[in-house]
């Protein structure tokens, strides 16, 4: 299986389980629930889902348990976008080609929909029919919760609120980024090897390292596409960030600047993974696809 096959795939089963889920909340008031699928069944790339699954799958973890996971990080990342997009965040119009979900609906019931995503998450989590044991699967709710709280996504979205129209240092803003859109996408790998039985502690530490310098890489692509994308490859507006006067490494390094501080990331991620005794061609394919993916 291929990359482009491998990702389907994880879209696939990580939407049947949210699909799954939603049927089973058939009674709950309609125009909520509506907008709550309308955030998360919205065409996403799923790479923290995909990162679930071939971290979990590589590592002899259980299906089922991988869906429950994959599907519980794809909620909280919805989730953060849905507040991301609202007037007092960001204040955008598009998401992924489509309208964003205060948009398609209404603010009030964007901001409970992002709600509703956080909590479906975490019922996920503490679903009774993992395989693995309850203390691991508490290691799952854990990690999903730092990832993030304050020290995680959410911490990070607050110092990025702060650098706006404010002169920063570079190692600032990689603490905005390890934070802000790192911390999830690391915490998809930690997902993958808690639901996997008898991982030893240096694969776990090479995973982790892989991780971080994917998830920091995945954000300066994203600065060098809000310069060089256009709006309807990027399915949100080009140029929102430099528009808003956010920090970002083509800000600080300049674009030839950012593009040399990808590749190294890029080198940190496959370095990383070298030594690992199990078949990491999945995970070589996707730093390549982070670093040149063009939206």
């Amino acid at each position: 299986m291929n990359l482009k096959q491998a990702l389907a795939q994880a879209q696939h089963d990580v939407m049947h389980t949210l699909e799954q889920y939603f049927h089973s909340q058939a009674h709950a008031q309609p125009r909520i629930l509506a907008a709550t699928q309308y955030s998360v069944q919205n065409g996403g790339k799923r790479l923290r889902p995909f990162l679930v699954y071939c971290v979990g799958n590589m590592l002899g973890a259980d299906k089922s348990d991988l869906d429950k996971a994959a599907a519980a990080i794809e909620c909280i990342h919805s989730y953060s976008l849905v507040h991301d997009d609202l007037p007092a965040m960001d204040d955008d119009d598009l998401r992924r080609g489509r309208p964003t979900c205060h948009i398609a609906y209404d603010e009030a019931h964007a901001i409970l929909a992002g709600d509703s995503l956080q909590t479906i998450a975490f019922e996920l989590l503490s679903s009774t029919d993992f395989a693995i044991g309850a203390s691991a699967q508490l290691s799952l709710v854990k990690a999903l919760s730092q990832a993030s709280g304050l020290l995680g996504m959410v911490g990070g979205q607050a110092l990025d609120i702060n650098a706006t129209n404010q002169d920063i240092s570079l190692s600032q803003l990689e603490s905005i980024h390890k934070a802000k859109t790192g911390a999830l996408l690391s915490c998809a790998i930690k997902l993958g090897y808690l639901c996997a039985p008898n991982v030893e502690e240096s694969t776990k530490a090479a995973l982790d390292s892989y991780g971080n310098a994917i998830g920091l890489a995945f954000q300066v692509q994203d600065d060098i596409l809000d310069i060089e994308g256009d709006t309807q490859t990027l399915g949100k507006p080009q140029g929102s960030d430099e528009a808003a006067n956010k920090a970002t490494y083509p800000a600080l390094l300049g674009l030839e600047g950012a593009k040399q501080k990808l590749t190294q990331l890029y080198d940190e991620a496959i370095s990383a993974i070298d030594s690992l005794a199990y078949d990491n061609t999945e995970l070589k394919q996707l730093a390549q696809y982070i670093i040149a993916r063009d939206h």
